[in-house]
């Protein structure tokens, strides 16, 4: 099995665990610098699908998008005290992270 199957099927199981666990609570309302964390999860969703959908390829509009979306998560992250919220906004950068290693560079 080749590198790009296997990250491809990583993350769609890694996906379908996502898709399981609710949206905490306490980052229903949550905004950061500007930033609501409900507005990341469905950019990096919408992402991850559409790189699903395509066998592991993202078109450079939603690549710069995702890539976008991890720097303001990696920012979110640091300043959430609730364990639950920053667990969950943690898996989502792992899976954000995961399909967004190889795509082409945005800077």
């Amino acid at each position: 099995m080749s590198e790009s199957t296997e990250r491809v099927q990583t993350a769609d199981r890694l996906w379908q665990e996502f898709r399981q666990e609710p949206f905490p609570d306490s980052l229903r309302r949550a905004t950061f610098g500007g930033t609501h964390v409900w507005l990341l999860e469905l950019d990096i969703a919408g992402c991850v699908l559409r790189w699903l959908d395509s066998s592991g390829t993202l078109d450079s509009k939603n690549s710069i998008l995702l890539q976008s979306r991890i720097e303001d998560l990696d920012r979110v992250i640091l300043e959430i005290n609730d364990l639950v919220g920053a667990q969950y906004c943690q898996r989502l950068h792992q899976l954000a992270a995961l399909v967004s290693r190889n795509l082409p560079s945005t800077k």
